[in-house]
């Protein structure tokens, strides 16, 4: 239809137009290369990574101006992940959606009252204990302070007083006071909502999951389909493994107290089994708290017998007991922890402390499935060593 010169100038003009150059005028030389070369990578890529970096920081702006929203729902997923099983084997055995709904939801207030309750219990029988050992604790390190050269004279110290009981007397401190109480009402709210929210997900979970999986495709559908189971049994496998550990960790500690005759060892036991859903930092955290008791109470060396036994229990829990409970492949490095543990805090608190790990093992856990059962990411995958 063409010939060959007319066909050639079509494909000038159509180059010419793709450039943004119209007809008449010359292209500019090397307009294609200035993209291609090194710079020009370099520029796509930064401004790729700037795109993703932009989308990340408005998803995480947003989930932080609807906390009440996105923490109770990560929260009812993490739940129902965790009873996963257990609804499972309901179902199996045909049971009413319904009716066991209800039967687990039960069964997870109930052990999270129980919970709260044996915190309370302990810390509340040995209150007194606590606040007497707290103030001889206080009246110790203020005498050995006094012979520090830095620290402030005594009069410095009654005006800071002064200053303090001046602030919880002031407007601002009842300003404060109903801003708790806002946060109060918050909690309540996100409780309630919560709860809802998982009754739903334990009720109507399977086909919630298939209506989110409606705009998928083919290789798209596979894909989510894996990273939807791996995000349930990585949760679940997570939060069940982290909770036998916890148990083991309190118990352990908790009998080298008593052994030793530390006080408060059951409420220290308790908050060693809470601090132990925060990896690292909560060991950590719940060792100094047992050793300065131990000072305290009992001197110097039953103080530094209570380290010993805090770090053997953690290095019997990290070589045995996670890889038997948790499984190697939910086990993360200890930097991707911190990292993870610093930024979540940074964002929420300690709730997001808490949170930070399960989900970045669900996101680790993810990328392992993405291109298959059991084949990670192309990025993600070992590359075989050349020998030289």
């Amino acid at each position: 239809m063409f010939g060959w010169g007319a066909r050639r100038e079509f494909d000038d003009r159509l180059a010419q137009l793709e450039l943004g150059v119209t007809p008449g005028h010359t292209a500019p030389r090397n307009v294609k290369g200035a993209w291609s070369d090194g710079f020009g990578l370099l520029a796509t890529r930064a401004l790729q990574i700037g795109i993703v970096l932009l989308l990340t920081a408005a998803v995480i702006w947003g989930m932080r101006a609807l906390t009440t929203v996105v923490i109770p729902l990560l929260l009812a997923v993490i739940l129902a992940s965790t009873f996963a099983p257990v609804t499972a084997w309901l179902r199996r055995h045909r049971v009413p959606s319904a009716l066991s709904a209800v039967a687990v939801l039960l069964s997870i207030v109930v052990i999270l009252t129980g919970v709260g309750w044996l915190i309370v219990w302990a810390v509340r029988d040995q209150w007194d204990d606590l606040a007497s050992q707290a103030q001889d604790g206080f009246s110790q390190l203020v005498s050995w302070s006094k012979t520090l050269p830095f620290m402030p004279d005594e009069s410095q110290l009654h005006d800071w007083g002064d200053q303090i009981a001046d602030f919880l007397t002031s407007a601002q401190f009842g300003s404060g006071a109903l801003a708790g109480v806002g946060v109060v009402t918050t909690f309540i709210t996100g409780l309630v909502l919560m709860v809802v929210v998982l009754f739903f997900f334990l009720k109507d979970g399977p086909s919630i999951w298939q209506f989110l999986l409606r705009p998928f495709e083919g290789k798209a559908r596979r894909r989510a389909e894996r990273a939807g189971a791996k995000t349930v049994e990585t949760l679940g496998s997570y939060v069940r493994g982290t909770a036998a550990v916890a148990a083991v960790d309190a118990l352990g500690i908790g009998l080298g107290l008593l052994i030793l005759q530390v006080p408060l060892a059951l409420p220290l036991s308790v908050l060693v089994f809470v601090l132990a859903f925060i990896p690292i930092v909560g060991a950590t955290v719940a060792g100094i708290l047992a050793a300065l008791v131990a000072l305290v109470a009992n001197g110097p060396i039953n103080a530094v017998i209570v380290v010993g036994v805090v770090i053997l229990v953690n290095q019997l829990e990290g070589n045995f007991l996670q890889p038997v409970l948790m499984g190697r492949a939910l086990k993360l490095h200890s930097l991707v922890i911190l990292l993870a543990l610093t930024i979540g805090t940074v964002l929420s608190g300690i709730l997001g402390a808490v949170l930070a790990v399960p989900i970045a093992a669900v996101a680790w856990g993810v990328i392992k499935v993405w291109d298959g059962p059991e084949t990670p990411a192309r990025w993600a995958r070992p590359q075989p060593t050349e020998l030289v």
